[in-house]
């Protein structure tokens, strides 16, 4: 039976970070919502006034009849049914953190167009975004990819992959951030490689990965959009230092 993954239709967001784990695997999945009915199909569990297991919001996977709520939450589940978690229990507990740290700098990213509040459109909240956006570019993306760059150094079984001795999730969820950047700050990411090389190279290592590489090039990968989380506002670009 493959696996069901509910998210919004027409964007990337955060079911992607599970899209590639599932891609990479090859795994067998539905993309629910892409499907007939497939956002009704989404709210009404959601919706449900009877089942204690209803998730809050996607993205969220359904196995047969778990449901498994939260991107980290997912991936914890995933990983070692993929092959693609470490083997030592301890270390899938790293890795997991490692995932929740991603998930706070998604948070981050999103507040660059979103600072005020969620529920207004970003037109209603430039200058704020335009503050918000300047931090985060000059103190918080240095903070955070700063730590995946020391991550990856510091781990005793090499700089190729963020946790372990072999790839994991996470691997494939920094390639997701790095790429988001990339399109949503294009001038301000023009060294990111001199900065962060070891981030960067790993990166460009998940995109030569088969699977991967297969479904960047398919029309299963969507393009980044003005609607996701990673969006590119030109005006909240600036050069990089």
């Amino acid at each position: 039976m493959p696996y069901e993954l509910y998210y919004w239709d027409g964007l990337q967001g955060r079911g992607e970070f599970v899209r590639l784990a599932l891609e990479d695997a090859g795994a067998e999945y539905v993309d629910v919502a892409r499907g007939p009915n497939g956002t009704s199909a989404m709210m009404k569990i959601i919706n449900n006034k009877t089942e204690p297991d209803i998730p809050f919001a996607p993205p969220f996977l359904k196995d047969g009849d778990l449901i498994v709520p939260h991107v980290a939450n997912i991936l914890l589940y995933l990983g070692p049914k993929l092959g693609f978690a470490p083997k030592d229990e301890g270390l899938r507990y790293v890795a997991h953190g490692l995932q929740l740290t991603i998930a706070d700098f998604v948070a981050e990213v999103h507040d660059t167009h979103h600072p005020l509040a969620t529920d207004l459109y970003y037109e209603d909240q430039k200058d704020a975004a335009q503050i918000r956006t300047r931090n985060f570019l000059d103190q918080r993306v240095p903070k955070f990819i700063g730590y995946f760059e020391r991550v990856l150094k510091q781990n005793p079984h090499g700089d190729k992959q963020m946790v372990g001795d072999r790839a994991s999730y996470v691997d494939l969820s920094v390639f997701q951030i790095v790429d988001g950047l990339h399109y949503a700050f294009p001038r301000a990411m023009k060294t990111f490689g001199k900065q962060y090389p070891r981030v960067a190279a790993l990166h460009d290592a998940v995109l030569e990965r088969p699977n991967i590489a297969a479904y960047v090039d398919s029309e299963r990968r969507l393009a980044f959009n003005e609607s996701g989380i990673f969006r590119h506002y030109p005006e909240l670009d600036q050069d990089a230092k």
